[in-house]
């Protein structure tokens, strides 16, 4: 979610979900872009379940029409588990790569219809006039081929959008890992400003993630141009940061992901310390990963399993560092969810492999051992004394220190972010609106346009080759539309091949209800086909690619 946090920071002032799950009940309208929350995080089911409960309407945009979105079986709530919760009111079937000119087709359609708000837009937000006058130069033409759908499609959403006094916009990958992510988060704040739906109960804006590390590791500054607690990289925090650990730190950005795959490849990097994960396996275009990666010159591996990126070679060496579960780690400790909700999760005794270590240890010992003054610098014994530090240095998280045992927790922000339409880590207290162009992702003649997409995973490891869900029997499904199989006279079962500019797969074709033009397919196996095009703001790559497919005979 690099995108979410670029995105929400450059217009609302802070990069993270402005609401809680708990604001799915109640509110009247529930808007999910990109995500098959039922497949990635079912957690989210069961405040699905009591929304339909207590009368909220749901509305997807996506460009595969998903089966348990459509109706899902939750199992903590009995009846849901016996008869299944429909969930899906309103579809509204996207082109892949066409949010941001579906939902400006959406805002054009609501400032016609003056179903704006007007007071909160002139008392809380800049901008407004300049993409007012931009989306009266976008044609409803040019929005409808980009977006995949009829003027009349956008009109509905508007309508629907349009009356109702509460919503909250839910999205995931599917809007941000594109060349133009940033953007995508961009229209959602526009979607969610034009009508007022920040600052206030049942309302916001909730990026959802299937990793309980993701908010906090953002959170805590694992991001190459932020420091603990939000504060940019420069000279001014540089200076704050060293005054609190009386030591020199750095004002210049790191290197993000992709950056450092690039440069390894490129023989700029001599030494790699990979943290809980699988770079092979994630980064986009696999061969060029593996190549990269066998060019650096000492790597070492930090992670609780085996995983094929420790298994290739280097210049001179790889190192294996067995890390501990947080449920393992003496002490207990924390993990941040996508609701900014810090939870304590204590020790479970008794369970230990090896000689693995809690994964905070590690880095601490080897700090202790290769800097000046490191018993200083690394003073952690435990868990609680670096919540003590995060306490310290991270206004955000004060009171974390306090969580000690099983059920502790608290919320940074509160409940609702901006509350009262306050934006107070804006210019002038003001929320911003973006001008953005519509991008076109309409695939060649002859070719389609591919999006990746996950299941029955977390991360890249994979604990089954069957989604359940999808019907799916393999991981090397490719699911394409009715329409097009048709064209191209290929049936359920049919081996085929598919090709990028970076690389092919075979696969097999399985038809299901996905936008006319794109295909589907698992990742991280369609890594092969995925160039290394990344968003220039953010750097997350674009799981993304158009293809051509070739039917394999015999």
């Amino acid at each position: 979610h690099a995108a979410s946090v670029s995105g929400l920071k450059a217009t609302l002032g802070i990069g993270a979900p402005t609401c809680s799950l708990s604001d799915f009940i109640g509110t009247q309208l529930l808007v999910i872009f990109g995500s098959d929350l039922a497949n990635n995080q079912p957690v989210t089911t069961k405040y699905m379940h009591y929304a339909k409960k207590h009368g909220t309407r749901i509305a997807v945009v996506n460009p595969m029409r998903e089966y348990g979105l459509e109706r899902y079986w939750v199992p903590s709530v009995a009846s849901s588990a016996l008869f299944g919760t429909k969930l899906m009111d309103e579809f509204f079937q996207v082109r892949v790569g066409g949010d941001i000119a579906f939902i400006n087709g959406v805002i054009k359609t609501l400032i016609a219809l003056n179903r704006v708000d007007q007071e909160f837009i002139a008392k809380r937000t800049t901008g407004y006039e300049d993409l007012k006058a931009a989306l009266v130069a976008q044609s409803w033409e040019m929005l409808e081929e980009r977006s995949g759908l009829s003027r009349q499609e956008m009109e509905r959403f508007a309508l629907l959008y349009g009356h109702a006094r509460s919503a909250v916009f839910v999205y995931s990958m599917g809007l941000t890992q594109h060349e133009f992510g940033v953007d995508n988060v961009k229209a959602i704040v526009n979607l969610a400003l034009s009508r007022g739906m920040l600052g206030r109960d049942k309302c916001g804006i909730m990026p959802i993630g299937g990793h309980s590390g993701i908010q906090g590791g953002g959170d805590c500054g694992a991001e190459a141009d932020k420091f603990p607690g939000g504060f940019p990289v420069n000279e001014e925090s540089a200076r704050r940061f060293s005054n609190l650990w009386r030591h020199p730190v750095p004002s210049r950005p790191g290197l993000r992901v992709s950056e450092m795959i690039e440069a390894a490849g490129n023989g700029e990097l001599n030494f790699l310390y990979s943290i809980g994960g699988n770079l092979l396996e994630t980064m986009p275009d696999r061969n060029f990963t593996a190549r990269a990666l066998e060019k650096v010159a000492v790597r070492v591996h930090q992670d609780i399993v085996l995983n094929s990126s420790m298994l290739l070679d280097a210049e001179q060496a790889v190192l294996i560092l067995p890390g501990q579960t947080r449920y393992e780690q003496r002490g207990g400790g924390t993990a941040t969810n996508t609701e900014r909700r810090i939870r304590f999760t204590p020790e479970i005794p008794g369970h230990q492999i090896g000689h693995s270590l809690p994964e905070w240890e590690i880095p601490t010992l080897i700090g202790r051992h290769v800097m000046p003054n490191g018993d200083l610098l690394f003073p952690y014994e435990n868990t609680q004394s670096i919540r003590d530090e995060m306490s310290r240095v991270m206004p955000i998280y004060q009171g974390i220190e306090k969580l000690k045992k099983e059920g502790d927790h608290l919320q940074w922000g509160g409940p609702f972010l901006h509350k009262a339409g306050q934006f107070s880590g804006m210019p002038n207290g003001r929320a911003l609106f973006s001008v953005l162009n519509p991008p076109d992702r309409r695939a060649s003649s002859g070719k389609f346009y591919l999006a990746t997409r996950r299941g029955k995973q977390f991360n890249s490891m994979t604990f089954g080759a069957a989604d359940r869900l999808m019907g799916a029997k393999s991981r090397d499904t490719v699911f394409m539309s009715p329409e097009d199989a048709e064209q191209l006279e290929l049936a359920d079962g049919a081996r085929v091949v598919i090709r990028s500019d970076t690389g092919e797969m075979n696969g097999v074709i399985q038809i299901a209800p996905v936008k006319s033009g794109t295909l589907q397919a698992y990742w991280p196996e369609t890594n092969v086909l995925i160039s290394r095009r990344t968003d220039p703001v953010s750097g997350e790559p674009d799981y993304n690619a158009e293809v051509s497919i070739e039917k394999i005979i015999g």
